[in-house]
């Protein structure tokens, strides 16, 4: 699957998320963060090892429902959810295994 940017009108639901089956990641963070252009390449090499896994890149801000109701505070955070259920969370990810490590839980 491809990922799916989001922007803060446009988030997907809570409730629209935990309804969603399979394996998704969600990555919250912005595009002027130093520590979410640092983990691009991370994810984006632990996500080419795995096929099938749903991503949304959530534009996170203060004041924005979804990352609020994940309890966010540091960017990015990787969400790693299985039938709509958290099995895994990585804040600041320094590797691409970790990530995939994250990945292989929901795959």
């Amino acid at each position: 699957m491809t990922s799916v940017p989001s922007h803060p009108g446009s988030q997907p639901t809570r409730d629209q998320v935990e309804a969603l089956s399979g394996p998704t990641l969600l990555e919250f963070g912005s595009a002027w963060c130093g520590h979410c252009r640092r983990a691009q390449p991370l994810i984006a090499a632990a996500l080419a090892e795995r096929s099938g896994i749903r991503h949304f890149k959530i534009e996170d801000g203060s004041g924005l429902p979804l990352g609020r109701s994940y309890g966010v505070k540091l960017w990015p955070t990787l969400v790693f959810l299985r039938d709509g259920q958290e099995a895994a969370r990585l804040v600041r990810p320094h590797d691409s295994k970790t990530i995939a490590q994250a990945l292989a839980r929901i795959a």
